[in-house]
């Protein structure tokens, strides 16, 4: 598109009503010549400027829309998550507040929400009151500002985090026995998304039935079209540091998880056969990296994309291949043996690694977790881990004799077992360890990759090999396919995969496969006799159906794709 049809787009803005503009839309046409540009040069700051110009327009959306949001209001795995201006603005985030906070008013008269808040009475609510953070997203400071404002109204203490990361958040919770946090952040979706997510008094994602009750209030709220205007109170504000939190809780509980912060610390520093190279995102990661590793010598210290900029450089801001590529080439650029490389999503809960050769996501690095603390650190127990995560920590466990837990898709799964297990984690590059939070976070996965490399004086991508050299390998991989059908409808049909269970035969590539296992907590799970496996599931969010296999050989995956494809034929939905 030439710089006069933009214009003219621009030009378009100032007419008809919010509701009618996609601005986001234009953000990312304009983001998209300005990264053709070099950076702050002249051409380069127009178009930013254009930018700026449409955010204003956002800005307006954000203090004037007081519309329903365009897609209602619902909480999932990790919150609720909509467009900016059009779903989530200043108030829309009242409304949700004030239903999160109207379940402990409610608390008066009725217990039932007492056990899964981990609060008995509201006084007790208002005194240990509410952590309060926001990642980098446009709009963010204007969400926290309202939602601090309605909580101060009722009485609620606030403990004002500022722009941080969901773990740090997390950790506060339990450093400060506050009663909840919420976090203005959708994680790693576009840069056209906001979000709000609520952590109830264990610092973990809250359970079903509190995200529910915070569904239906809002929607009650919505349809009575009520009005709250708040009477804030300042003198509830307190400033909350939540990554000093964070590091106080990190190294109070070194005795369960094995890592000594302190001493990996002092041994990066020491030691000049390692670099680091991490790559934010842009996200609020970058507000903490230069404290979190205030020893690392600069020149060994590799920092990428460290600006606030809410549109992520026009890159979909998650743990990926792609965003990888730019920690490879820094640190292919370094002398140095020993080489880690990571990404962190904007809120800081998810992470993948690299050593500049080999990429480890969390499938692979949350079983070398679980082997590091068990084998290494010489902890006992046992490993919790999603049903859609690689098998290779089961092989694990069952060499060391230890238990698995492998619930469905979702961190707030590992619930029952978030002070037993070693490690958590899923394949989606969350992971938490024993004596921490409840709550997936990027920074005890830095620090357990740091510790890997500095005490076995390997790299990342030589240690997974070390260990599926002993254990076998394990190849996962995920896919999709669009369908006509998502809901109700579609697990109807999904359903007629329950012919298949143990002792089914099924055509993998050129050969039959025996099914020897069957979990179907959260869609169709076949095991077959050599550990290979597939996964079926629908999405939860969208007209499809989400793959996710597991090989033995490379070669493997492509076949059990089709397999599943197949079975999809079979039941009408391809």
């Amino acid at each position: 598109m030439t710089a006069t049809n933009l214009d003219q787009l621009l030009g378009t803005l100032d007419r008809g009503v919010h509701a009618d503009h996609d601005y986001f839309h234009v953000i990312k046409m304009l983001v998209a010549e300005r990264n053709q540009t070099e950076e702050n040069s002249a051409n380069y700051l127009a178009w930013q400027k254009k930018i700026e110009l449409v955010y204003s327009k956002v800005t307006e959306e954000i203090k004037s829309n007081t519309n329903p949001p365009i897609t209602p209001v619902k909480f999932g795995t990790s919150g609720w998550r909509g467009i900016i201006g059009k779903d989530i603005n200043m108030f829309t985030v009242k409304l949700v507040t004030r239903a999160i906070a109207q379940m402990y008013l409610d608390l008066q008269h009725n217990q039932d929400l007492a056990d899964p808040l981990g609060i008995s009475s509201l006084d007790e609510a208002q005194r240990r009151g509410a952590v309060l953070g926001f990642d980098n997203r446009f709009g963010g400071p204007l969400f926290a500002q309202v939602a601090c404002d309605v909580l101060t109204s009722l009485g609620f203490t606030v403990h004002f985090a500022g722009e941080s990361t969901t773990g740090a958040l997390s950790a506060a919770v339990l450093e400060l026995g506050a009663a909840f946090s919420i976090n203005l952040t959708p994680s790693h979706n576009p840069m056209e998304y906001a979000g709000f997510k609520y952590n109830a008094a264990d610092g973990g994602p809250a359970a079903p039935g509190l995200t529910s009750r915070i569904t239906e209030l809002t929607q009650a709220f919505i349809d009575r079209e009520i009005q709250f205007q708040p009477t804030p109170d300042q003198g509830l504000v307190r400033e909350c540091d939540a990554l000093g939190l964070w590091l106080a809780l990190f190294k109070k509980n070194k005795a369960q998880h094995g890592l000594d912060f302190d001493g990996i610390m002092k041994r990066l520093a020491e030691t000049p056969e390692v670099v680091l190279a991490i790559d934010c995102v842009h996200g609020a990661t970058r507000t903490h990296i230069d404290r979190l590793l205030t020893l690392v010598p600069s020149e060994r210290f590799v920092k990428i994309r460290t600006t606030a900029d809410p549109t992520f450089g026009g890159v979909a801001p998650e743990p990926s291949t792609a965003n990888m590529a730019l920690v490879n080439a820094e640190l292919n650029k370094q002398t140095q043996p020993l080489k880690i490389g990571v990404i962190m999503d904007p809120d800081g809960d998810r992470i993948r690694f690299t050593d500049g050769a080999t990429e480890i996501n969390m499938n692979v690095f949350g079983a070398m977790a679980y082997h590091f603390l068990h084998q290494v650190k010489g902890k006992q127990g046992m490993v919790a881990k999603s049903v859609a995560t690689s098998n290779m920590a089961n092989a694990l466990a069952a060499a060391f004799d230890e238990d698995v837990f492998e619930p469905k898709v979702g961190f707030k799964e590992f619930k029952p077992v978030i002070d037993k297990a070693l490690v958590c984690f899923e394949e989606s590059d969350g992971i938490t360890v024993i004596g921490h939070t409840p709550e997936k976070d990027a920074y005890v996965g830095l620090v357990l990759a740091l510790d890997m490399v500095l005490t076995l004086n390997i790299n990342l991508g030589d240690y997974s090999r070390e260990i599926a050299g002993k254990y076998g390998s394990f190849f996962p991989a995920k896919d999709g396919v669009a369908v006509a059908k998502q809901g109700a409808e579609l697990q109807k049909d999904l359903d007629q995969l329950k012919k298949y269970n143990r002792g089914s035969s099924i055509q993998i590539g050129v050969k039959k496969k025996v099914v020897t296992d069957v979990i179907d907590i959260d869609g169709l799970k076949l095991i077959f006799e050599d550990k290979s496996w597939l996964l079926i599931r629908p999405s939860g969010t969208e007209p499809k159906v989400r793959f996710y296999v597991e090989s033995r050989t490379e070669r493997g995956k492509n076949d059990l794709f089709e397999a599943a494809k197949g079975m999809l034929s079979e039941i009408g939905l391809l």
